[in-house]
């Protein structure tokens, strides 16, 4: 079991950076050079529903979701959910083939210190599987914390532009993802009591609702900056608030004591990655803007 649930999130991760590299690709090209707002959101999805790319990451997506329900109907959230920082590998090789740019030694050394260090922090904690299920009470917080996290995240990401507002946009979608996932674990765990008892309970449309504001996040980070920008708080973000609300949720546990020193250098390496590939070249050289797009800034018109 524990195999499958591996190949199966391992699988998730490959699909779900190949739906990103090629939404991306399809934001870069077809940015509106006008001011953001719900208007501008809805007038670009309609533009993004013309091209074929777009609509196959948007498939790919959707295999991703399926797969990803599929591991945590067998595994627990806090091992299916960090496994999907793999992501970020996948996001490089698959980008590089899309974009034919292939990544600067820098880069990839960002990202693989990022990657390293979210494997160091979950294997020194070694989460826990926990309950199947969450109480009313245990959802109302935890989904009023992460509403609110969410929140605050959009509103910081209207006052900035470029990799930062990406950034931003990309840990709120990963708050949201998280979230969804959490629910969408609650949802598979009422199947096994019947597909009636599944739908009688407010799980499954509660996971349609908050992904679909994930979704939403998403395209808005996509189109805001570069995938070395949004990708990294994507992943690891989604990776790192599972862990939370397994704990908070499921009554999932991490391990403590002298643990906490591997864990602090996890921590520390998920850092030294996010400052490196702050300030990689690949980040100014646009490596994964098509060659359509060069030389018009991503998301809000030229500057």
């Amino acid at each position: 079991m524990l195999a499958l649930t591996v190949a199966l999130a391992l699988c998730s991760a490959l699909a779900n950076a190949a739906s990103s590299v090629l939404q991306r690709r399809a934001a870069a090209v077809d940015a509106p050079a006008e001011p953001g707002g719900a208007g501008a959101l809805l007038r670009g999805l309609r533009r993004l529903l013309r091209r074929p790319d777009w609509l196959a990451g948007v498939g790919l997506l959707m295999l991703s979701a399926l797969m990803q329900a599929w591991a945590l109907a067998v595994g627990s959230l806090s091992l299916v959910q960090p496994l999907l920082a793999t992501e970020l590998l996948f996001t490089l090789i698959v980008g590089g083939l899309v974009f034919r740019r292939r990544p600067d030694r820098r880069t990839w050394l960002a990202f693989a210190a990022l990657a390293a260090g979210l494997a160091v922090f979950l294997l020194s904690a070694a989460p826990r599987p926990g309950r199947d299920d969450a109480t009313s009470r245990a959802w109302l917080m935890a989904g009023g914390v992460a509403c609110c996290v969410v929140v605050l995240l959009v509103l910081a990401a209207r006052t900035v532009r470029g990799p930062a507002r990406a950034a931003l946009l990309g840990l709120g979608s990963a708050v949201s993802f998280a979230t969804t996932a959490a629910l969408l674990k609650e949802t598979v765990g009422r199947l096994r009591l019947g597909p009636g008892v599944m739908f009688s309970h407010w799980s499954p449309y509660a996971t349609a609702a908050v992904g679909l504001v994930a979704f939403l996040l998403l395209q808005s980070a996509l189109g805001a900056g570069s995938l070395a920008a949004s990708q990294p708080a994507l992943t690891l973000g989604d990776a790192l608030t599972s862990v939370a609300l397994g704990w908070a949720l499921f009554a999932e546990s991490v391990q403590l004591g002298l643990r906490i020193i591997p864990e602090i250098i996890g921590i520390a390496l998920i850092g030294a990655g996010s400052v490196g590939l702050a300030n990689a070249p690949s980040v100014l050289r646009g490596w994964d803007t098509p060659a359509e797009a060069d030389g018009a800034q991503i998301g809000t018109g030229r500057e």
